[in-house]
């Protein structure tokens, strides 16, 4: 980590759509929404079109515990091959999990970008000679413009600024991606897998074939987070296909 330290954003889809509209998101590409819960009755109330899904957990006890195994395991196992047009950086901005969850979920989406807009200059720079995930974060460390962004949306939410900027809560993100081995087959059949995108892991992680990403992910946040803890701490959102109506 670098000695930067950021306002943690709250899990707000308000907080959420102001960082992506203020970084070039075109307001008729898509919003977040929340997500109250993962019954079926609640998932049924997201909107269709579900792009992405952020979820802000605690990350400590048994979830950090895991996912220090998990990441061992891939090291020294691999897992199921990604594929490589997934965009991926690292985190070394301390609470910066908030905006790396915003682009890991917008980059992924497929949606349009205003042209010279941050993401969009933010985009074609990484694009530069191929620059690696820790390259990548190195624009932000950089420059002041995503962190201006960042600590704009972190004020707008509804709860106070904390004077203690240490937190245990964490961003993650969860997008599709083309399965990565029908894509060297050349397989006609379109198979899709769900990809978390964290910063603070070592790369994407492969979690299993995706038929319905909202469904899906509910299921990998229950079997991977909720169950490893007692906290009530989490908060998931919606990055959905069109214009928000409210």
């Amino acid at each position: 980590m670098s000695e930067s330290r950021w306002i943690p954003l709250e899990s707000n889809p308000d907080v959420f759509n102001s960082w992506a509209a203020t970084a070039g998101l075109v307001a008729s590409q898509a919003y977040f929404e929340d997500i109250y819960g993962l019954d079926p009755e609640l998932l049924g109330m997201v909107s269709e079109g579900v792009k992405a899904v952020t979820l802000l957990f605690p990350c400590s006890g048994t979830i950090a515990t895991k996912r220090k195994e998990e990441d061992e395991k891939i090291a020294a196992q691999g897992q199921y091959p990604i594929d490589p047009t997934i965009f991926w950086m690292k985190q070394t901005i301390v609470n910066a999990c908030g905006t790396m969850g915003l682009l890991h979920a917008l980059i992924n989406s497929n949606v349009t970008f205003a042209p010279e807009s941050p993401l969009a200059r933010f985009i074609d720079e990484c694009k530069e000679i191929d620059k690696t995930p820790l390259e990548r974060v190195k624009i932000l460390e950089e420059t002041s413009l995503f962190e201006r962004i960042h600590s704009s949306a972190a004020s707008t939410g509804q709860t106070t600024v904390p004077e203690d900027l240490d937190t245990y809560l964490h961003f993650t993100c969860f997008v599709k991606a083309p399965d990565a081995t029908a894509r060297e087959t050349e397989s006609q059949a379109r198979r899709w897998r769900v990809i978390e995108l964290d910063g603070a892991r070592n790369g994407p992680i492969d979690r299993g074939e995706c038929t319905n990403l909202l469904q899906d992910v509910a299921k990998i946040v229950k079997d991977h987070y909720i169950k490893e803890s007692k906290s009530v701490n989490f908060s998931m959102m919606a990055l959905c296909s069109g214009t928000r109506l409210d």
